[in-house]
C-alpha cells in the first residue's frame, strides 16, 4: 500500500493538492485536499468542462458564495458540475479543511 501525505502536500502548494493522475496514473478521477486559514477568502472551485465534483467540508464552518451559496459545516457536502462556479471562505477562527471529489461528468471528457 502507497501512502500519501495530502495534508503535508495542501501546505507546500499553497494550501490546496490535488491528488490524481500524478499520483495514481489514472484519469478516471481525482481528489483535492485543501485549507483555508482563519479569515482567507476567494478561493475558487470550479470543476471544469466535462467534469463533476463533491465538496465536503472536514472541519470547521465553510462559507460558500457564487453560483451555489450558503455555509457547509463539518460533515456536510455540496455537488457542482461544469462551469459553475463558487468561492469558498473561512470567517471563522480556525483552520478549516475541505475535500473535493471529481470525476468526469456523464457526458464524457472531451480530453
Amino acid at each position: 500500500m502507497k501512502k500519501f501525505d495530502l495534508k503535508g502536500m495542501a501546505a507546500k502548494s499553497g494550501g490546496e493538492y490535488v491528488f490524481g493522475a500524478e499520483d495514481t496514473g489514472s484519469h478516471a478521477c481525482y481528489m483535492i485536499y485543501g485549507t483555508l486559514a482563519p479569515g482567507e477568502k476567494g478561493r475558487r472551485i470550479r470543476p471544469g468542462e466535462g467534469h463533476e465534483e463533491m465538496i465536503a467540508a472536514v472541519s470547521g464552518q465553510l462559507n460558500v458564495s457564487g453560483e451555489r451559496s450558503g455555509t457547509l459545516a463539518a460533515g456536510e457536502a455540496m455537488h457542482l458540475v461544469g462551469e459553475q462556479t463558487c468561492y469558498l471562505e473561512n470567517a471563522g477562527n480556525i483552520e478549516i479543511i475541505y475535500i473535493i471529489a471529481g470525476g468526469h461528468a456523464e457526458h464524457g471528457h472531451d480530453h
